[in-house]
């Protein structure tokens, strides 16, 4: 079970998280060549790391792959969360916080336990809330998009670390899935040169001011606070860490406004249609406790009933 200082790093997690966006808005390479350079700077890193405290590199051969698929996934997550922080980073943020709605989707097929209706009820409402943003913030239609696709992704490479922190060390399984982030931004490199680059070419040029906030993106959000998260999924859900992570538009819409004034300041229809994905997400452990003490009840008085009907045959 998770204890004080648990939510207190997860917490101090989410707040380095919110400052991402900024940090891709800040920088100024797109975003594939972005994710490029950090998802190549992480893996040395974490390389340095696993041989400095002499850990282990060896996972089995079956989760060699399914690791460096996941890193795969977090590539397109990556690419999908810059390119819309650039477009514009408090959208970007609202948008991934639909990533609590698809863990709730997502968790319970590889769990296998049925969808709950509240669940289902609690997306209508999420819905609700991103027509709000997407009418009065129509001209950021398409950042909106891609945060949403990017918080899918979020979601299933989510549950899937919580199956595989449970085998494996954070560190190494943080590292694996940044090579594998790294192998799939260069799969999708002539992709991205011949269909979406708008005969620009590739810009693999960072300035000096890029390559200082690259650093920090690599070190501080990768390779410390990504790798943190994937450790304390061995105390937490995968719901709850993204339930939390429904913060980091909080901290990061706050973030953008004071670095970037005016230029993030959105519509009063933005800011209500971030509130209710924001309560519905952070009703969900209430309504879920109270079901649940329904069913109990229920349960128990279905065992009670039959305890009196075993009785009375007896009699």
């Amino acid at each position: 079970m998770p204890n004080l200082k648990d939510y207190l790093q997860l917490h101090f997690i989410v707040l380095i998280w919110g400052f991402t966006a900024i940090l891709g808005k800040l920088i100024s390479i797109p975003a594939l060549e972005l994710v490029f350079y950090r998802t190549l700077l992480a893996s040395v890193l974490l390389a340095g790391v696993l041989y400095g405290q002499k850990k282990s590199f060896r996972v089995g051969k079956r989760d060699f792959w399914v690791i460096i698929g996941t890193g795969m996934l977090i590539a397109m997550h990556w690419i999908l969360f810059f390119g819309a922080a650039k477009l514009n980073a408090s959208v970007c943020l609202a948008g991934m916080t639909t990533a609590t709605l698809w863990t709730s989707m997502i968790e319970p097929i590889f769990h296998r336990r049925k969808i709950k209706l509240f669940e289902i009820a609690l997306g209508l409402v999420v819905i609700g809330g991103l027509y709000l943003i997407f009418r009065f913030e129509f001209n950021h239609g398409l950042a909106l998009l891609m945060a949403i696709a990017s918080a899918f992704l979020a979601a299933v490479f989510s549950v899937i670390n919580s199956q595989l922190v449970m085998r494996h060390d954070h560190y190494t399984i943080t590292f694996y899935e940044m090579v594998g982030a790294w192998a799939g931004t260069v799969l999708f490199l002539p992709l991205h040169i011949l269909y979406l680059s708008d005969n620009q070419g590739i810009n693999f040029l960072p300035t000096s001011r890029d390559v200082f906030y690259i650093f920090i993106l690599a070190g501080v959000c990768t390779v410390y606070a990504y790798s943190m998260g994937v450790k304390l999924m061995k105390k937490f859900t995968p719901f709850a860490v993204n339930l939390t992570v429904n913060l980091e538009p909080v901290y990061g819409i706050v973030l953008a406004f004071l670095i970037f004034g005016k230029e993030e300041q959105m519509t009063s229809g933005f800011y209500l249609g971030t509130l209710i994905i924001l309560g519905a997400v952070l009703t969900y452990p209430y309504l879920k406790n109270y079901f649940s003490g329904i069913r109990k009840k229920k349960l128990q008085r279905a065992i009670e009933t039959r305890r009196e009907m075993r009785k009375q045959m007896i009699s």
